[in-house]
């Protein structure tokens, strides 16, 4: 499968069990004929970065209620600020979309309906629920008052109708500065509910649009242009996360004033993960300030990023439809999504043989000229998947920490005058133990034993450790990215005073290995494809690959027995 290649949708029915709140609304709404029983969802996000996990929550509710009681769910970019936003984010959302499987029943954006909501701003104009501020922001805030203390209206609340009119009109034109002049609704400024006094709908902004270009140099704000857009799409359950709960009110607002179509607003709790920034603003920060080499580097939590990963679409769905939803915001362990990434990578991927840190062994009493193809079992988990040939010889390569020369307790691997097996190939006892003038060991002498092709003793002599190889003559050299989480802190933004996450950040996050040995199938290895090498872990073949030289990344480790044992003696 390639790096893009999108997956079908898993069917309505999978994990129906698992309810939820929202879930429970709409199966009533269609038992009492609201709407006409009809569903329609959207999933709207704004074009200002690259989509992350916490997004696919959301794209997985929005598209997968819309597909389980036959309605409809459509994509819509939110452009309404030209200052953040980007084609190439654009782009990025679709593409991400439909990775995860899912695809749109109608693609929208925002600006498509910049005439119209220019409209109805005059039709509250008229109506003396909106009028033009000469306010500046810092004014305007100082203005709104606090949770405890009500807001002072503006002096220019009580302007004539025909002077508003005159004013915003001139707005669009172009007639007036940036920041000089907003349109903002005339509600209450005493109100509990700080959205409620006089809600901004618009500002000046002199800069091209990634759609309309120099159009338009007016643009609304989210409150004013979210609703009213999800009316025009006859989006009837408009799903979005609690941070907006207090919106909802502004949001039915404009909606009972305009007299329009009643889309109704749901909240549901946004995805919080341990070792995980899923802030836009903050993610955009580490790409440009160079801590990532992009959105789509591989330890980003960015949908690009864990794709690039070896992350499948099935892990991530069967993670987001696991995880539940309700109202109440709390943080899930990264080791649940990771639960789900091995569970589908064991299912599916291929196994093969690399050593990333090779330590060279020769098999003295094997024939100097004679090449063997041993049968490698493509994946235990699927006999559909089949088996290959790999070579073998008398020059191999194993693993460096597959071999101790003073051996711990408890550690069962090839060790001078030990016998292991070799997986898919035959037993072998280490003689002899060639160091180079450091004291570093750079070879094994080793022998075999005929008489245990495949792996078993005709004697029923048992050992206690199989370790994997490659063949030296037949191998690919690779280069491997070892990846592991990119912040150090369970929670990066928890940090000392006068300090910011950068502070959290893992300086060992990233680990680039070169002169690694993989098996010769893996020398025209496709970008995108995902295999286990086998002992190690799961690996996705980078876009940086080129022919006869492929790089790979690391997606996420096998549990290592040893290596935990390990750690704790060092305690």
């Amino acid at each position: 499968m390639s790096s893009l290649e999108s997956t079908p949708v898993p069917a309505a029915d999978e994990g129906a069990e698992r309810s939820n709140f929202i879930r429970d609304i709409i199966i009533e709404d269609i038992r009492s004929g609201k709407h006409g029983g009809r569903v329609q969802t959207r999933f709207p996000p704004e074009p200002n970065g690259y989509l992350h996990i916490g997004h696919a929550k959301a794209i997985c509710l929005d598209f997968g209620l819309a597909a389980e009681f036959g309605g409809k769910c459509n994509l819509r970019l939110d452009d309404t600020n030209p200052s953040k936003e980007e084609t190439e984010y654009v782009e990025a959302i679709k593409q991400d979309v439909q990775w995860l499987g899912f695809q749109w029943d109608g693609l929208y954006y925002a600006s498509d309906y910049f005439q119209q909501l220019y409209e109805w701003a005059i039709q509250l104009i008229k109506a003396g629920k909106a009028y033009v501020c000469d306010l500046n922001a810092d004014e305007i805030r100082e203005y709104r008052g606090t949770l405890t203390e009500p807001g002072r209206e503006s002096p220019y609340r009580y302007r004539p109708v025909e002077e508003n009119l005159d004013l915003f009109q001139r707005m669009k034109a172009g007639e007036f500065p940036d920041g000089s002049r907003t349109l903002r609704a005339k509600i209450d400024m005493a109100s509990p509910n700080l959205n409620f006094r006089d809600p901004v709908m618009y500002r000046i902004l002199h800069m091209e649009h990634h759609r309309t270009g120099d159009e338009w140099c007016i643009y609304p704000m989210y409150d004013y242009a979210h609703g009213q857009s999800d009316s025009i799409e006859g989006v009837t359950h408009s799903i979005c996360t609690l941070e907006f709960d207090n919106n909802r009110p502004l949001y039915n607002w404009f909606i009972e004033q305009l007299g329009i179509f009643p889309s109704q607003q749901y909240e549901f709790d946004r995805l919080s993960l341990t070792y995980t920034l899923l802030s836009k603003r903050k993610l955009l920060r580490l790409v440009q300030e160079g801590h990532v080499s992009g959105w789509d580097d591989p330890r980003m939590p960015t949908i690009s990023g864990m794709r690039r990963r070896g992350y499948t679409p099935e892990a991530i769905r069967n993670f987001c439809a696991n995880i539940g939803v309700s109202r109440t915001n709390g943080m899930t362990q990264l080791s649940y999504l990771e639960h789900f990434l091995r569970e589908d990578l064991n299912r599916h991927a291929l196994r093969v043989n690399a050593v990333l840190r090779p330590l060279r062994v020769v098999i003295e009493n094997y024939p100097d000229d004679l090449v063997e193809e041993v049968e490698a079992v493509n994946n235990p988990e699927d006999a559909a998947a089949g088996t290959r040939s790999l070579p073998f010889s008398k020059v191999l390569y194993i693993e460096q920490d597959d071999f101790r020369e003073d051996p711990p307790k408890q550690f069962f691997r090839l060790a001078p005058g030990r016998e292991v097996r070799l997986r898919y190939g035959y037993f072998i006892t280490c003689r002899d133990v060639i160091k180079d003038g450091d004291g570093r060991v750079v070879e094994l002498r080793c022998t075999y034993d005929p008489e245990t092709r495949g792996g078993n003793a005709p004697d029923g002599r048992k050992v206690k450790s199989t370790i994997h190889w490659v063949s030296a003559a037949h191998s690919v050299d690779a280069e491997v990215r070892l990846y592991s989480n990119l912040f150090s802190n369970e929670d990066p933004d928890d940090v000392a005073e006068g300090r910011d996450f950068l502070s959290n950040l893992n300086p060992e996050s990233l680990e680039v290995l070169s002169g690694c040995k993989v098996e010769p199938g893996l020398r025209e290895a496709v970008p995108g494809t995902r295999y286990q090498f086998e002992r190690l872990g799961y690996f996705c073949v980078d876009r940086d690959s080129e022919p006869g030289r492929p790089v790979f990344n690391r997606t996420i480790g096998l549990k290592d027995t040893w290596a935990k044992i390990e750690q704790k003696s060092k305690k």
